[in-house]
């Protein structure tokens, strides 16, 4: 009942992010072969799947961490790794799965250094950016702890400081790598629904990678399923996510009802007959 591969929602523009026939590894170990995905412009893409499938693969392929061994990730309809990595961050902001952060250094000044993508000689710390990481604290409601060092923070903290980094480098893309790790489920909520705002009110582009299928499925509007590097079924959570391919991608027998406060999928795992 799936449908693989079967494009951007019909609201969506054209995609400025493009992986086009991309083979990705670390060395030589290929995760995935021939990957194609359109990412939708001003869409908010959830990609779910199981543990070391290649989702964190992707998003560093599409984010030009990790070079493709053949075929290429386009960035408006430039081979990305063409781009100058600098300017690539005035357009792309990535959360990586994990981050450190230097000894002592203060949550103000680490969300500051989401602007250096926009500082060169001629253009040092304007007022400008010091607006960008006061917003940024204040979105990702760390602004009372913007003078604590960054490794004096519990794991959700620290979390959420790095997401006003990335905040800060203001970029319409967004690419975050399981965001939602370390936090509980009310910090979870307010972070996707931050995501959803900046989607729907400032046209940011949103590519996640999230582990709970009905928070996916709550605030995507297009998903990616993969399993084993391939992509098995992209669409809107309504047109793919069913009981079959939840059973294709995780193995999981579950029954798929209708979410009683989003009207979107909900998925209940059922019990093992042993």
């Amino acid at each position: 009942m799936h449908s693989p591969n079967s494009g951007a929602p019909a609201h969506a523009q054209a995609s400025r992010l493009r992986a086009q026939d991309i083979t990705i590894g670390y060395e030589r170990r290929i995760i995935a072969r021939d990957l194609s995905l359109d990412i939708p412009h001003r869409g908010f893409t959830v990609i779910v799947g199981p543990n070391a499938c290649g989702k964190s693969t992707l998003l560093r392929a599409l984010s030009r961490l990790l070079a493709p061994h053949a075929g290429a990730v386009l960035l408006d309809g430039q081979s990305i790794s063409d781009i100058p990595p600098k300017q690539v961050a005035r357009r792309l902001g990535l959360l990586p799965q994990a981050s450190s952060a230097p000894d002592g250094i203060s949550v103000a000044d680490l969300v500051s250094r989401g602007r250096y993508p926009h500082q060169n000689l001629l253009h040092r710390w304007s007022v400008a950016d010091e607006q960008a990481v006061d917003r940024a604290l204040r979105l990702a409601r760390v602004e009372d702890l913007a003078e604590r060092a960054v490794d004096e923070l519990s794991g959700g903290q620290r979390q959420r400081v790095w997401i006003a980094m990335v905040l800060a480098q203001e970029t319409p893309l967004l690419l975050l790598d399981e965001p939602t790790t370390f936090l509980d489920i009310a910090h979870q909520v307010e972070l996707l629904n931050l995501l959803r705002r900046l989607n729907r009110q400032e046209g940011t582009t949103i590519v996640a990678v999230l582990h709970d299928l009905n928070l996916a499925c709550r605030y995507a509007d297009f998903m990616v399923a993969m399993s084993a590097g391939r992509i098995l079924a992209s669409g809107t959570p309504e047109e793919i996510v069913t009981a079959e391919l939840l059973k294709e991608v995780f193995g999981l027998d579950c029954m798929i009802i209708e979410d009683p406060v989003s009207h979107t999928p909900l998925v209940v795992p059922l019990e093992n007959a042993d």
